[in-house]
């Protein structure tokens, strides 16, 4: 089913907001890796939202995506605190790993292999 205006309007909104928080509560910079919000899907009810995490250069994701979710009460206040006057209900939030990214350098890679084995 196709995402609604106001569902896109939401998830804009979510994402920039988030990205802020991330950066005030020093969840930005992981590991010595950096972490952004690679999307944001809400559900049509707007009772829910989901955050497409992407890790470049973090050693352990896991790691990464366990601090996210021990700080997950301090980004819901700060988000309350930050859209109250936006959204009449927070939605909940859940945090997912986006992979992508790790799947665009093994292709790179293989790319560079091929083009080395084909000299």
């Amino acid at each position: 089913m196709e995402e609604g205006k106001r569902q896109k309007q939401i998830a804009g909104l979510l994402n920039e907001e988030m990205n802020q928080i991330f950066q005030r509560l020093g969840l930005s910079m992981i590991d010595g890796g950096m972490l952004s919000i690679s999307g944001v899907k809400v559900t049509p009810d707007l009772l829910e939202a989901r955050f497409y995490l992407s890790f470049f250069q973090v050693k352990d994701p896991e790691a990464a995506m366990k601090k996210v979710e021990d700080r997950h009460h301090d980004i819901k206040r700060e988000l309350a605190a930050s859209v109250r006057h936006q959204l009449r209900n927070i939605p909940v939030l859940k945090f997912f790993y986006d992979d992508t990214l790790d799947h665009v350098f093994k292709l790179e890679e293989l790319f560079k292999k091929i083009k080395e084995d084909e000299k």
